[in-house]
């Protein structure tokens, strides 16, 4: 054995090229990762196209329904207000012609005000019940709310609002006659005559001298729904003056009394 023999143990660092066979290694691969790709995208792809078609015919059909609505005179109106629970659709500067916002303003606030003086009524009632009046006229000053607040919205202020915005004579006209209702039970109220239960179940100047000489602090409690009733019937007198003033000034009595004609000959007929 030679001197310089290899160490037989010792292993032989060997430098292995990883390019130099890469192309015989890659010759028996058979990966077609780039068909499974293209696959998946094309299938994404007519997801999406289905979806858009889908979107599509969903406008188109809701518009469609849109056009049908506005040619048939239908407004859809959005529940607004309050701001904070809408119960209603309220939008006087958007819909109202701004010469007629005042007075819609002001045709607002006795709606609101007639709201604030039954709560008010409620408020009194309920003191004098407390105070020995018996239950009676409590379940009545009720009564007046949950009839009053919301009826008054429905019969008189929704039509003068949609006349406003229409410009609609029939609609004038309901008003007028459901108003002098409204004006008609506010003074009634600010008097509170002893018809009902002695008339303490309306928070009125009678009632109010009436019970002053029981309990006094029941009597400011009626003096003071007796000045919210009075200011109400006030301002109520006032908006139906300035909406009759705009309703024979704009031609619109002619209207009516052309159209109720023409209904009472064709119901003759």
């Amino acid at each position: 054995m030679s001197r310089y023999d290899p160490n037989p143990f010792e292993e032989e660092d060997v430098e292995v090229n990883p390019f130099a066979d890469g192309q015989a290694k890659g010759k028996g691969s058979s990966y077609s990762g780039g068909a499974f790709y293209t696959t998946d995208v094309k299938a994404k792809e007519k997801e999406l196209q289905a979806r858009e078609a889908d979107l599509k015919r969903r406008e188109q059909e809701l518009k469609r329904r849109e056009d049908a609505i506005s040619r048939a005179g239908i407004v859809i109106e959005e529940k607004n207000w309050p701001p904070f629970f809408p119960i209603i659709h309220h939008d006087i500067g958007k819909e109202i012609p701004i010469h007629l916002q005042r007075i819609q303003y002001i045709a607002f606030s006795t709606w609101l005000g007639l709201v604030l003086c039954l709560v008010w009524n409620i408020v009194a009632v309920t003191t004098a019940w407390i105070k020995g009046e018996g239950p009676t006229i409590w379940f009545l000053a009720i009564i007046y709310f949950i009839s009053g607040a919301p009826g008054s919205y429905v019969l008189w202020y929704r039509p003068l609002y949609r006349a406003m915005r229409t410009d609609s004579a029939l609609k004038f006209g309901w008003f007028f006659l459901v108003y002098v209702i409204h004006i008609a039970f506010c003074i009634f109220a600010a008097v509170a005559p002893p018809i009902i239960f002695k008339g303490k179940s309306l928070t009125g100047i009678l009632a109010a001298i009436d019970v002053l000489g029981d309990n006094a602090l029941v009597g400011i409690f009626y003096f003071i729904g007796f000045g919210f009733f009075c200011l109400e019937s006030v301002l109520s007198i006032w908006v139906i003056q300035q909406v009759y003033m705009y309703f024979r000034g704009s031609g619109k009595a002619a209207v009516l009394k052309r159209d109720a004609a023409r209904g009472t000959m064709m119901a003759a007929l």
